[in-house]
């Protein structure tokens, strides 16, 4: 059994701890607090997050960084964007020199734009061969619940993703490997600000023409950002791409649909954000896509909107107005 630590027990990094130990692996699961440890190591269930789900026996927990670390193989990272620094800072003595670092996070740091494998290598030291990232469809609660899915595994090292792959490769989770670690990030990122943007299409009453025309003029803004960046097309026809896409704004257990949702019925980020504990990744990240995108000289009004929207400048239906107005052109441009 390859020793893995997953730093974060939050609802996706409880459910990816379900596929690692489904996988064949030990598991040590650190929390910040002491209560979700004990309901793990007493009741094998992490009740704030997944309730109902049970944990299997090879999944334990700590809050003590040092004793989820030691001798792991393999440290995923499931802790929100913006904390992730900070959080690795305090972790990274920790961390065996040899472990792979993965990071199961989809967002993109304010004020620096880093992609989180850049927010790693750039704090721990560690080389491209050593970083990988996991994103695709994996809505966390369908995951906990053992429902069949896919996903990509992604490093600069092609063995080091095909190795990846294998170490979480369940009988109902299956992972595609990849070396293309830009396109996967971004992807993963993007698509939570264009899951809002439907979210809040639904919150204002409107139908599947109006969600299927956002996601598809969505995926075509996640595109142009991803290839200026140096990404591989074809990742955002995939799993990383359009199948996240589709999950994050297909399902109501998606976390920045529904927090558009409730944009679209008028309550503020302020408001929505108080309500929940629960971290909406897109809320943070559209300003640094935002950014990313006009460095690079990329249109993206779909982003600029929601941005608009999330600092109070719009409202959701002065967004959807915004964007049907705009002037006509070729699909293609």
């Amino acid at each position: 059994m390859t020793k893995v630590a997953v730093f974060g027990a939050g609802s996706w990094g409880t459910a990816f701890s379900v596929v690692l130990a489904d996988a064949g692996n030990d598991v040590t699961l650190w929390a910040r607090r002491e209560e979700v440890c004990d309901a793990v190591n007493e009741r094998r269930e992490n009740a704030d997050y997944l309730p109902g789900v049970q944990l299997p026996e090879v999944v334990s927990a700590t809050r003590e960084p040092e004793q989820a670390a030691a001798g792991a193989k393999l440290v995923v990272l499931a802790v929100p964007s913006q904390t992730l620094r900070p959080n690795l800072v305090e972790w990274a003595d920790h961390i065996p020199s040899d472990a792979v670092l993965v990071s199961l996070i989809k967002g993109v740091e304010l004020g620096s734009l880093k992609r989180m494998s850049e927010v790693i290598a750039e704090v721990t030291g560690a080389g491209p061969d050593r970083i990988g990232v996991v994103t695709g469809p994996n809505l966390a609660r369908e995951i906990a619940r053992r429902e069949p899915a896919a996903s990509v595994v992604a490093c600069a090292d092609e063995q080091v993703s095909k190795r990846l792959r294998d170490l979480c490769h369940s009988p109902v989770f299956r992972p595609y490997s990849s070396t293309d670690v830009v396109g996967c990030e971004l992807g993963g990122a993007y698509k939570n600000v264009i899951a809002l943007s439907v979210g809040m299409a639904i919150g204002l009453g409107f139908g599947d023409n109006t969600t299927a025309s956002v996601i598809t003029r969505g995926l075509a803004e996640i595109a142009r950002l991803a290839n200026r960046c140096g990404a591989d097309p074809m990742t955002l026809s995939g799993l990383a791409g359009l199948g996240d896409l589709v999950a994050s704004c297909s399902s109501p257990l998606s976390r920045n649909r529904t927090f558009g949702e409730k944009l679209g019925q008028g309550m503020t980020a302020e408001e929505i954000t108080a309500s929940t504990r629960q971290v909406a990744e897109g809320v943070k990240s559209c300003a640094s896509l935002l950014e990313l995108a006009r460095r690079a000289d990329v249109y993206a009004p779909i982003v600029e909107n929601v941005h608009a929207v999330i600092e109070g400048e719009l409202t959701a239906a002065d967004m959807l107005t915004r964007l049907i107005s705009r002037d006509t052109k070729d699909e293609r441009d």
